[in-house]
């Protein structure tokens, strides 16, 4: 994995899953908590978890020597805070979340014990303001790889790959706190275009092939996957609906486009994931939450798949494909 660079908010090899709640009393090491969604076949293939230990391991910290994890994985979104519950209660020294829900239910849970969030999308949800996230005033720390913006220029790509564009389709998962500021912005630049959005929420495996065929029969020009954890997690299902559907479609996740989506445009978890084990070191090293800012990736990365473009019957423009930092051919 490349690295990627990272400047503070407002200045300036095959890995193992986590194993399940080793620590013991008296405790030999810091122990990690954290926890996640879905299913472990949803999960497979997912970078964030190795690209947390590999930061850690080039931090020279490894798992069973110097720290142990404590991990839970809830069936579906709605039971993050369930979990979350279950990992306070066994003390960890340090939560890592890796997206905004799970930090959101970790902060629901503790007020006192350290957290450190990957990626978090949506500041007014977990009631943080930017005075926060210039030096946090309570437990809650790590990065922020929501670029505003950044839904806006989605949409200029989309109608790039489709030319004259009118009728975008819209994936959405309403349950997750980071695609509300996405979907206002998408739809104020639509509006500002005259170009129609027709918009579907997506909350489960079963939901994705109709979406995409209902798509096709309002006879959409391209759609636009917001960033989601569902939506992430359930990738393989996303694209193989939008080859069944003929129907091009731009990703803000790379992970999308490895699993044979077209195009994505955003930030790099696994670099953001990368990034976060070095505020769990800081913070298990003593640290203060409050001496350790949120952070912003400093670079969004264009990924094409020329393979889906041929499959689609597409032409990527030159200008496209001259502007991509990685090409799939």
């Amino acid at each position: 994995m490349r690295r990627r660079e990272f400047v503070t908010l407002f200045g300036g090899a095959a890995i193992a899953w986590p194993s399940v709640a080793r620590a013991q009393t008296p405790r030999k090491r810091p122990v990690i908590g954290t926890f996640g969604s879905g299913t472990p076949a949803q999960r497979k293939g997912y970078g964030a978890w190795p690209s947390f230990l590999k930061g850690l391991q080039e931090l020279g910290y490894i798992e069973g020597r110097d720290f142990d994890i404590t991990f839970r994985l809830a069936a579906s979104t709605e039971r993050l805070p369930e979990v979350a519950r279950e990992v306070v209660q066994l003390s960890p020294d340090v939560i890592f979340a890796a997206a905004s829900a799970n930090a959101l239910a970790a902060k629901q849970a503790t007020s006192t014990i350290p957290i450190v969030v990957a990626a978090l999308g949506n500041l007014t949800a977990l009631g943080l303001s930017e005075n926060d996230v210039r030096r946090p005033t309570g437990n809650l720390t790590g990065i922020m790889p929501y670029v505003r913006g950044l839904p806006a220029k989605q949409l200029e790509i989309a109608r790039e790959i489709v030319p004259g564009a009118q009728r975008v389709g819209i994936v959405n998962d309403t349950s997750d706190i980071k695609t509300a500021p996405q979907w206002g912005e998408i739809n104020a630049t639509a509006a500002k275009f005259e170009i129609k959005i027709v918009g579907a929420d997506v909350q489960r495996t079963e939901d994705v092939e109709p979406t995409f065929r209902r798509f096709k029969a309002e006879r959409v020009d391209v759609v636009i996957v917001l960033q989601a954890n569902f939506l992430l997690l359930d990738r393989a299902q996303i694209a193989a609906a939008a080859a069944a559907t003929r129907l091009p479609t731009v990703y803000g996740y790379r992970e999308l486009v490895d699993a044979g989506g077209l195009i994505s445009y955003g930030i790099d978890l696994r670099a953001c994931n990368y990034r976060a084990a070095t505020y769990v070191y800081k913070i298990l090293k003593g640290t203060p939450v409050a001496d350790l800012p949120f952070e912003f990736p400093t670079r969004l990365d264009l990924v094409i798949n020329l393979r889906t473009a041929k499959a689609l019957g597409l032409t990527v423009p030159d200008m496209l494909l001259a502007r991509a930092d990685e090409v799939i051919e």
